[in-house]
Parts: C-alpha cells; structure tokens; sequence
C-alpha cells in the first residue's frame, strides 16, 4: 500500500499488506468473499473523521467538474441520449432539469464527472476512484431516500474497494489496453450500490461475480481523441446497479469471479495477472484506509503528466525570455505509451482529448503561458502556431528519478538559444501526498469549474450541501445539483 496518506488522516496511512493493525472485514477469505464483507459489516461510526472528510472534499471536487461539463460539446449528445432512453424518470442528472431512469441518471453523471479529466486519481491504483462510485450513490441513493450517512458510507466503501483492486493489479489492466476504472468502477459500484439497498454478504458476492461480465473499457480512444473514456465510469455505474439489483433478485454470479479460471484477472491480464497481490483486497479493511490517499488534481490533463507540468512551470519564472530550442519531458516509464508515443502525433494534438495526453503539448503550453487551465484546451489554444512550434521541439524519455508509482514525478530540462541548459526535477506531484490540496483549495476549484455554469449563489449551495451531507442528507444536494 502507498505511503502518501495525509499525516492527520487518522488511520488512512497506507501499510503494506500484512502491517495493518489488525484483522479487518473478511481477513482470510477470498476477495470476493472479503469485499462482500467489508461492505455488508461495516458501520459508518467507524469510518475515522479524517476519512470522512477526505470523501466530503472527493465529492465536492467531482460534481464541481461535472457542473462544468454542462458546458462542453460532449454533455448535449449525452443528455439528449439519456432523455431519449428513459423519458419520465425521475433521476436528477446534474445541469438538467428533466427526470430520467436512475441507472440512466448515473450514467450521465458518470461522464460528466470524468469528461474533462480533472477528477481524482488514487496514484498507486491507477483509478479515478470518486467516478468509481459517486454516480451510483447519487443514483441509488436519490431512488431509495438514503440518509446522508448512508450514502457516505456507501461512498467509502465503493472507494476503498476501487482503490485496493487497482492497487492489486498494480497497474496491470494498462500493460493489456483496458482503462483500469472502467473495469474496476463496475465491482465498486455494485459494491456501493448493494450496500444503498440493504445487500447480504451472499448478495454482494454474486454482484461481484456478475459484475466481472460486464466490466470492460477499452484505451483504443487515445488513437483520435475519441469521448469513449468519458463514458467508462458512468456506464461502470449502470453495470454496478444492474449487477447489484440482479443478485438481490436471486441472479447467480460466479463466486471466484475475481480470481478463478477465467476470472477477471486471467482474462484482463494475461501474463500480468502473475503480479496480482491479492492480499490488497483482503488485509485491513475497515481499518487502513487506501483511498485517503487518492490525489485531487491541479491541472485538466492525464495526471501521468502533472509532475512535468509542475516542472514547467517553475522552470518558467527561470526563463526571463529566453528563447528555447529544445525541450526534453521526463515521465514515469510505464506511461510513456499513454502520454508520449508515437511522438510524432503527440507533438500534433488535435483536438482537446488528444491534447489533455499529450505531454508535450501540455509542457509547451504551460512554459509559453505559466499555466494550464480549462481555457487552455480551447480549439484556439490547441491550434495556437507558437504551442505547436514548441511541442514539436520536445522530446521524451524515461525519468530514471522517478517514484512512480508512489507519485507521478516529472522533469523538464530545456537547451536555451544562447546554450544555457535549464532543468527542474518533481517527485512529487502537486495535489498528491504532502503537497495533497486543502479544503480552501478544493472549494476555489469548485467554484472555478462550478462558476462556468452557476452563478455564485447557486455553487455555493451544491458546496455546502456536500459539507452538510451527514445531517442534512442527499434531497437538498440532489436540488441544488438540478440547477
């Protein structure tokens, strides 16, 4: 387990398997058997306090950036798509007023939460963990009149549980072409949407087992630019309630759907799945919680790049004008295929999705205009002659520094016009670990992303119906959500 756990996060401080303080839900059982566990057992009372306000801040963060996704030229196709599907529903789907089925309801939010690729990562699983689960809960939640309590807990859970499978896949599902959350989100979204609807411990097992059948999400997107990763997490929401309500129902999954002959990690990982730790999913739970360590992010773009980007930018107030000739990335090895190959068409982005995993595009933007914001994945900024001039002089290779998967580090050394050579080395990401954002800081992104479609007052109650979630419950966020 990780070791970038928030120091006043109580007992979220990340041990390796086999460390934790003692025998957690499910301890020796099998996977499935000991997330089944772990999610029927558990009492909110005894999620620690830090915990729960990590997940209060992961909340605020993700339906910030979904309020902003109303306003990019994905969300019309998706509303329009999920109006036509499930016409007099009542789901909220935020930004809209118009009701809709609650599976298609968490469907939609799923991609608005994940569509401009600012929400969390959990940097050692590889997993947008707040997608995982936010949009089931929301969902599910809404449909059964759950407490604010309720869906918090359910919310950890299905986090914890999205966490720990990346973590012991060790980034596995990448090496094979998957999209790890759109996997993973299916088994923690009927794990959160189980627990919602009063699942047994034999419930949840045959979710997951049915789960396993539907999870899915391929990276060929990264070919064109293509929107199918935004859609992994919100239709991982919809597999996890249909599996969820199809095991209360009587539907039988397999019960080694995880690690059993032609289970998920066979089929999925191939000769990888030899890596498997499955001690991960077993050893713990309840008691060491992974998901304090999930990482918000500071920049809109593939978080694989977030350290060179913060090594950009300090590399900036160093220039004093200096004309650059040539720009050298340093990335974690293992996301070079992801974020810098083939170069050649990472140094030509052409439209956003190709921009936000370009390194180079995202460097050079951010060393010409000491910045990277939503506004700077504009078509004019992507098409801008002194962007593209830059990001065609760079160049990547892998940062032997690197603490991947600890954090995503990153270095840019820069040959100056004159001959001077300038170089900036970060080990760790901004948002992660020590540098992990405030509450203060968090709220001024939400209201960033939120003010692209609210005005003050309507962002300020979304923001404080989430704080007051535990005592004020789910109704007064679901009504400041429809706008």
């Amino acid at each position: 387990m990780s070791a970038n756990a928030d120091p006043d996060a109580g007992q979220g401080s990340g041990r390796g398997p086999g460390q934790g303080p003692g025998q957690g839900a499910g301890q020796g059982a099998g996977p499935s058997a000991a997330l089944a566990a772990f999610a029927t057992r558990l009492r909110f009372e005894h999620i620690p306090g830090p915990v729960l306000d990590i997940a209060r801040k992961h909340i605020l963060d993700a339906l910030g950036i979904a309020v902003a996704s109303t306003t990019f030229p994905f969300a019309g196709p998706t509303l329009a798509a999920v109006e036509a599907l499930s016409a007099g529903g009542r789901g909220t789907v935020i930004g809209s007023a118009v009701g809709v089925a609650p599976r298609d309801a968490a469907m939609a939010n799923g991609v608005l939460m994940h569509g401009l690729d600012y929400d969390d990562t959990h940097l050692q699983a590889i997993v947008h963990a707040t997608v995982a689960v936010l949009p089931a809960v929301l969902a599910v939640g809404e449909r059964q009149g759950a407490s604010g309590r309720d869906a918090l807990a359910a919310f950890c859970i299905g986090m914890e549980a999205a966490v720990r499978l990346g973590a012991a896949v060790k980034g596995g599902f990448h090496h094979t072409g998957f999209h790890a959350t759109g996997v993973l989100a299916h088994f923690s979204s009927a794990l959160a949407a189980g627990r919602l609807t009063g699942a047994s411990e034999a419930d949840h097992v045959n979710a997951l087992g049915i789960a396993a059948s539907t999870a899915s999400g391929i990276q060929v997107f990264l070919e064109e630019g293509a929107w199918t990763k935004r859609l992994h997490p919100g239709w991982a929401a919809a597999g996890g309630m249909t599996a969820a309500c199809l095991a209360q129902a009587g539907f039988k999954g397999p019960s080694r759907a995880l690690e059993g002959r032609f289970g998920l990690f066979e089929t999925h990982l191939h000769h990888w799945a030899a890596e498997v730790d499955p001690r991960f999913l077993t050893e713990g739970l309840g008691e060491v919680w992974m998901l304090a360590d999930t990482a918000l992010k500071p920049y809109p773009v593939c978080h694989f790049i977030h350290g060179a980007a913060d090594a950009a930018l300090e590399l900036r107030d160093e220039l004093g004008g200096a004309e650059i000739a040539a720009v050298e990335i340093r990335l974690p090895r293992d996301t070079l295929a992801i974020v810098a190959e083939p170069i050649e068409a990472k140094r030509r982005a052409r439209n956003e999705y190709e921009a936000k995993f370009s390194a180079p595009f995202v460097v050079a933007s951010t060393l010409l205009r000491g910045r990277f914001g939503l506004a700077d994945l504009s078509e004019a900024a992507i098409a801008d002659p002194a962007t593209r001039a830059l990001a065609a002089r760079c160049s990547c290779l892998a940062d032997p520094d690197s603490r991947f998967p600890e954090y995503f580090s990153g270095g840019v050394a820069l040959r100056l016009a004159d001959g001077r050579v300038l170089s900036k080395h970060v080990p760790i990401n901004s948002g992660a670990g020590a540098r992990r954002m405030s509450l203060d800081e968090t709220s001024a992104k939400f209201f960033l992303n939120a003010g692209l479609a609210r005005d003050a007052a309507g962002a300020a109650a979304i923001r404080a119906a989430v704080l007051d979630l535990e005592s004020g419950g789910l109704a007064p966020l679901m009504q400041a959500l429809r706008g």
